[in-house]
């Protein structure tokens, strides 16, 4: 029997679901051994399943998967889910209540009050709402954990720092999200050619709310969110990869350029200090050309799992402004859920059930 804690995945077919099985390919404690998606692909191995749409051969060791239907029993350890919103809620209960950990990419779960929404970097110590949910809920071994919004992460990587030293009060942000977040096949493409599209659907009020809880606090059993008034503003460009973010912030304290540009640049938490796989040795990057980042050049960055900070300066408005950019299928997505997992494992709350 391997070592390797056995991997299933929800939603296996789509761009997320794709990423998961990159990104876990020779990965040293995970494998994939099951795959789930709707039912024109269950039945099918996942080579006949599945339209591979990222760069690179689809790996090996998934191609004669048979996809399943997302529903438990699945031989598995724990669950990945992308799922889309509508079905994630229920399939994700039901596999937490069947005794596996599920860790979701969906929007289904991240604000429900015994849920964590969960960065590593900035909101490790949330992952004690676990034992809080299992008693609410009453799962024995199960449990859901959730990471954020693709954008809502970028932001937040780099507000972390600057909340954590300064106290942030005011943000206000403006996104510029590539294509691939919106799924496949996505945005048409007489929509997306030679256009910026100002609205995306429920994005803004995802950032603004989860922004919140991710700079929120434990208190006793609950997450108890942060004071910042967050103001974001979302836009569909015209890039395959990567969402950048104009960001403005007022702080609590007073701060110089130089401490601002010191704070995010030295910034490590306890992915980099447990050496966990997918932890980037650097969480942000600070590039102080004027041009920098840019989505080509920057988003993968720390193997797509680094947030790259630049254009920071003070701000006539607010304190200071700056933009933020991140890979958002790998550190906002599939990438992001692997850490969770990565974590989870260090801090024993995976593996419980390897029996099953």
């Amino acid at each position: 029997m391997s070592d390797k804690l056995r991997v299933g995945i929800l939603g296996a077919t789509g761009m997320v679901g794709q990423r998961f099985i990159q990104l876990l390919e020779d990965h040293p404690q995970f494998e994939t051994t099951a795959l789930a998606a709707s039912d024109r692909s269950q039945g099918k191995t996942y080579a006949e399943a599945c339209a591979w749409r990222l760069p690179g051969e689809l790996p090996e060791d998934a191609k004669q998967i048979v996809v399943q239907s997302p529903e438990p029993p699945l031989d598995c350890d724990f669950v990945f889910s992308s799922l889309p919103g509508d079905v994630a809620k229920e399939a994700e209960e039901n596999f937490a209540r069947a005794g596996y950990p599920v860790i979701s990419n969906s929007s289904s779960h991240r604000m429900a009050a015994d849920v964590p929404l969960l960065i590593p970097e900035v909101n490790h110590e949330h992952v004690a709402m676990i034992d809080t949910q299992r008693t609410s809920r009453g799962y024995d071994r199960g449990f859901i954990v959730t990471n954020p919004n693709c954008s809502a992460i970028v932001i937040v990587m780099a507000l972390a720092p600057l909340h954590a030293r300064f106290g942030v009060e005011t943000c206000v942000v403006t996104t510029m999200q590539a294509l691939s977040g919106a799924g496949y096949p996505g945005v048409a493409s007489l929509d997306a050619t030679d256009n910026v599209i100002p609205f995306i659907g429920g994005e803004e009020e995802k950032i603004e709310a989860e922004t919140l809880k991710l700079l929120g606090r434990i208190n006793g059993d609950a997450i108890e969110e942060a004071r910042i008034e967050v103001s974001a503003q979302c836009n569909r460009v015209n890039v395959s990869d990567g969402h950048m973010a104009s960001i403005r912030v007022k702080l609590g304290r007073p701060a110089s350029l130089d401490q601002i540009r010191e704070a995010l640049a030295s910034f490590r938490s306890v992915p980099q200090e447990l050496k966990l796989h997918s932890a980037p040795a650097k969480p942000i990057i600070v590039r102080d050309e004027l041009d920098r980042p840019q989505p080509r050049l920057d988003r993968d960055a720390g193997n797509g799992m680094s947030v790259t900070v630049g254009r920071l300066t003070p701000d006539k408005v607010l304190d200071f402004r700056f933009v933020a950019l991140g890979h958002n299928t790998i550190r906002g997505a599939a990438g992001a859920a692997i850490l969770n997992a990565e974590l989870l494992a260090a801090r024993g709350y995976l593996g419980q059930n390897r029996l099953r």
